[in-house]
């Protein structure tokens, strides 16, 4: 009788080799960070919940870094809610940082479009934040060495991606290089993810000009390199993870890789997610899985999309509802310098799956 607790605990630790656990994000719990936390003092780092040990130091040594960490965390649950939230799996998952269900605990497509969402998040606020001034350890980014183009020129403050690139990763990875924290295929499944997160937010880097002249004429534009929004690059993942690869760990060579499942031998694609686990139809509720499943979630009547009701609601059908809309209406300017407006009501119609 007295076995029996250590063949449970064999199993269960079985198990968690086998899923792996996502340290590799639980840094998301900052997002729920108290606003009256200073984050002033290096003891403060260990009052920071979701991260392993290599982060505090990284806390405790950058300290003003963490505001714009836990500025990237919040980050991320909106881009992701906002990207998902015409899908059967609508992230919702993710406000549930540390203690995740295995929609992100296992080496899912999930966890993948999580895992580089994340790794461009913390490099897209700190890169912004060099920007803006608000990290006393950098500043603009470098001017281009080619030319900008007939009538530009480069001026103004380039976000500092480079920087950004370098301290968001030693971040976002550090939990990833932490021994027995999950099987190997898993570390290298998270790994090459965020190192496509990056990619995705290095491909976002753009040319961004402001007119000068007489009287708007434009005859010559200020120009520098800026990033898109993190919605776009959001966007930019989630067409790679409706894309993504399922991989398994195979031995090339005297090493073991991750290589695609049912294709021809070859190496993955520094572009592409990549996932290990395949992931259930999330229509009905089954924690165990990570499900939320679809019930009571509003769909599309007229859409031919993922938001479809039909779609959504896995053909169990839905419940049509009527809404109360109160918005502004009938606006009028007035010189000088204000909109007065009225308030009108309107009826909508919506629909909930059964």
């Amino acid at each position: 009788m007295r076995a029996r607790p250590q063949v449970c605990e064999a199993l269960l630790f079985a198990l968690a080799l086998q899923t792996g656990v996502c340290y590799g994000i639980k840094w998301l719990a900052l997002s729920k960070t108290p606003p009256a936390l200073a984050l002033n003092q290096t003891q403060h780092c260990k009052q920071l919940e979701g991260l392993v040990s290599a982060q505090v130091q990284l806390c405790r040594s950058n300290l003003e870094l963490m505001h714009t960490i836990v500025h990237a965390a919040r980050e991320v649950t909106k881009a992701c809610r906002r990207a998902f939230a015409d899908m059967r799996w609508n992230c919702s998952s993710i406000e549930l940082a540390p203690n995740y269900l295995l929609d992100l605990e296992r080496g899912t497509r999930e966890s993948a479009f999580v895992y580089a969402l994340s790794a461009a998040a913390i490099s897209h606020a700190i890169a912004r934040a060099c920007t803006s001034g608000d990290l006393p350890g950098c500043s603009c980014g470098p001017v281009p060495g080619e030319p900008p183009g007939p009538g530009n020129r480069w001026g103004g403050c380039a976000d500092n991606l480079s920087y950004g690139l370098l301290m968001g990763a030693k971040f976002s990875d550090a939990p990833m290089k932490v021994k027995k924290t999950g099987s190997q295929a898993n570390k290298l499944m998270r790994l090459h993810n965020s190192e496509v997160g990056r990619q995705a937010l290095r491909a976002s880097l753009e040319m961004k000009c402001k007119c000068h002249g007489v009287s708007g004429s434009c005859s010559i534009r200020t120009c520098w390199k800026g990033l898109q929004e993190l919605r776009d690059v959001a966007a930019d993942l989630k067409t790679r993870y409706l894309s993504a690869t399922k991989v398994v760990h195979r031995p090339m060579g005297t090493r073991k890789h991750l290589v695609p499942k049912d294709l021809d031998i070859r190496p993955v694609k520094d572009s592409e997610l990549v996932y290990l686990q395949s992931s259930p139809d999330f229509c009905m509720k089954n924690e165990k899985v990570g499900s939320h499943g679809t019930q009571d979630r509003q769909c599309n009547k007229t859409s031919n999309g993922s938001d479809s009701c039909d779609l959504m609601c896995c053909g169990r059908g839905y419940n049509p509802y009527t809404d109360r809309v109160v918005e502004r209406c009938h606006c009028k300017y007035h010189w000088c310098c204000y909109v007065t407006c009225r308030r009108c009501e309107r009826t909508v119609e919506r629909y909930v799956c059964k």
